[in-house]
């Protein structure tokens, strides 16, 4: 089986694309050329040769009257449009070979979307230069430009066939970075399906405002922020550091606001200056920006975590307020 796709300067959207056609397709040999004989006789085209035919094997978006887009009016590049036909299939092929888990099609799906909506498609955006997946040099797409060749070494290495093997050296180290970034994609999102039930089930406290967790490993941010309203402070133990840790709840996905943050006076304080201020011996510290502290033992972070709901109900320590949404002036 061969996969062909252009030579020359390679972007995030081709490599990603022959990245997760590689995972599904190991024993391929990857060619990179512009020659339309060994295109067209390829088992697959990426970036090249002018057809999106998935059906045959061609995913190409530069043709005149290509409109491919996703219904979000995202459009596509390589990375989307083969992620569009095999993202399911190579999430479900990274699951169970990084998290012994086998996941049903309609599982892999939705983390094949989900994957979509948090990366590939901004790999397509910048693409296509409707916009950059993230501010300043280090997106992504940039990180992934920074592996061509610059014109020093197209000067040391000249334009033959050792100027070729090296960058074809450089596409597949661009190759297993993407595929690690989508491994822990995976991974992520299969950690976070299995945490759920462990979320649902732990210990709830103080007339269910503060939530106890047995292991500080477990994602817990989206479901306690989707489905345990009251909650307002979490304890969970880390084993890796072996101490209980109190943590606040985001209020939103997109800001660093919490439901409620940690008192004032424990801002940025450590062990025993901590522990003088909250009265508590084996208190460790608190993060300046008051959503995180940690105590030794769990005796320790609930008593922090008594105080912190009292200075809430005081008013010492304000609830968060939703902005109200901006009405466009007419």
């Amino acid at each position: 089986m061969v996969i062909v796709t252009h030579n020359g300067k390679f972007h995030a959207d081709d490599a990603w694309a022959v990245a997760v056609l590689h995972i599904l397709f190991p024993e391929a040999e990857i060619v990179r050329t512009r020659d339309p004989a060994i295109i067209e006789s390829g088992d697959f085209a990426v970036d090249v040769g002018g057809i999106w035919d998935p059906a045959t094997g061609r995913f190409d978006h530069h043709q005149k009257g290509f409109d491919g887009a996703r219904m979000s009016g995202v459009p596509y590049a390589s990375a989307g449009l083969v992620w569009r036909e095999y993202g399911a299939r190579c999430v479900a092929a990274l699951a169970l070979q990084h998290t012994g888990q086998q996941l049903d099609e309609e599982t892999a799906q939705q983390m094949a979307y989900a994957i979509d909506g948090d990366i590939v498609q901004y790999l397509d955006l910048s693409d296509v230069g409707a916009a950059k997946n993230a501010p300043g040099g280090y997106g992504l797409s940039a990180v992934v430009s920074g592996y061509n060749p610059n014109w020093m070494d197209e000067e040391r290495l000249g334009y033959g066939l050792e100027a070729e093997a090296f960058r074809l050296a450089q596409f597949r180290k661009v190759m297993a970075f993407l595929t690690d970034v989508m491994a822990n994609a995976v991974k992520y999102r299969v950690g976070a399906t299995l945490a759920l039930s462990q979320v649902r089930q732990a210990e709830v406290l103080e007339n269910g405002r503060l939530l106890f967790l047995k292991n500080a490993a477990l994602p817990w941010t989206s479901v306690v922020r989707k489905e345990m309203p009251k909650v307002l402070f979490v304890i969970s133990y880390s084993r890796s550091e072996d101490r209980h840790m109190l943590h606040t709840v985001p209020a939103t996905v997109d800001t660093f606001d919490a439901r409620a943050d940690l008192p004032e006076s424990w801002a940025g304080l450590r062990d025993a200056d901590l522990a003088a201020v909250t009265g508590v011996p084996d208190a460790k510290f608190c993060h300046n920006g008051r959503f995180i502290a940690a105590a030794k033992s769990y005796n320790g972070a609930y008593a922090m975590a008594l105080q912190a709901l009292q200075a809430v109900d005081s008013g010492e320590t304000p609830l968060f307020v939703p902005r109200p949404a901006v009405t466009p002036m007419s």
